[in-house]
């Protein structure tokens, strides 16, 4: 393989797709440029994000998180930025190790940016990541689209959200670009909006537009916290009842099960899918897209 040939696999999580790309010692090079052009659904691979398969101790970002976690995760956003945590990339990247033979079924620790995940690989195929705690700043936040606007919940799950519950999924729009959020300085480096409504007692439903990336199929962390902001929203806290809260979350890719805890941990139950490798020429891509 010449060193502008990149060894690739493509796979998803209810629908919210990766391209993901093994690189143990962390040898390839991976400039936001080569990472959009991967990402570009008509002259790439296409995906929602990318999946940097590195050891946690081959990387500076994770080289402190080597003795907790082997491996590091260190996603990219479509448009080539590099973000916190990914909900079903840890689904899939899970999934990837274990169809390496790199993990075993059970449990697995994943190093990310947002800290280690705790995952669980199941035999019948669900994958069930510990999402950590959710964070609930107490900034006020409200959201516009075109000419409609809600106040927003302001939820962090390691990466930065705003919840808005709606009547209708339809007035998010197109969610071709981002919405708008006031006021700025509550989200200085962007953030994942989530319109949500309700399908019945601890059902929902949800759009989400990931910063970087635009509307996507699925958002685990957005699901999370869609889900601890529908508690709060109901007088739910798990802290407080000493009973675990759990909503089911129908998204357009597929639905995710979200249960958070007493302790205030969130775990998030879902399925990946590997559906494809190969290996792509970034010269190739340079030329065609540039």
């Amino acid at each position: 393989m010449s060193t502008s040939q990149i060894a690739f696999l493509k796979g998803h999580g209810t629908e919210n797709d990766f391209v993901i790309v093994p690189d143990p010692d962390n040898a390839v090079d991976l400039p936001a440029s080569v990472v959009a052009r991967l990402c570009d659904r008509r002259a790439g691979i296409g995906g929602d994000g990318l999946l940097h398969v590195v050891r946690s101790a081959a990387h500076p970002d994770a080289r402190s998180m080597a003795g907790q976690a082997e491996w590091f995760m260190d996603y990219r956003n479509a448009d080539g930025s590099v973000a916190e945590m990914c909900g079903n990339g840890v689904r899939v990247f899970a999934r990837y190790l274990r169809r390496a033979g790199l993990a075993a079924e059970g449990d697995l620790a994943v190093a990310t940016r947002g800290g280690v995940k705790r995952v669980r690989l199941a035999g019948d195929g669900a994958v069930t990541v510990s999402m950590g705690r959710a964070r609930l700043p107490g900034s006020g936040v409200r959201v516009t689209v075109g000419d409609r606007g809600w106040d927003a919940r302001n939820v962090n799950m390691g990466n930065p959200h705003a919840v808005a519950f709606v009547e209708d999924l339809a007035h998010a729009g197109d969610l071709l670009s981002a919405p708008s959020f006031t006021p700025a300085f509550v989200y200085p480096d962007g953030v994942n909006v989530e319109f949500v409504v309700d399908r019945g007692p601890g059902h929902l439903a949800m759009r989400v537009h990931e910063r970087g990336s635009g509307e996507t199929r699925s958002c685990g962390t957005g699901a999370c916290a869609v889900a601890v902001a529908a508690a709060r929203r109901d007088g739910v806290d798990p802290a407080v009842t000493g009973t675990p809260a759990m909503y089911t979350v129908d998204l357009p890719g597929g639905t995710l099960v979200v249960t958070e805890f007493p302790d205030g941990s969130v775990d998030m139950t879902g399925p990946a899918v590997i559906v494809a490798e190969g290996v792509v020429d970034v010269d190739l891509l340079e030329t065609v897209i540039g």
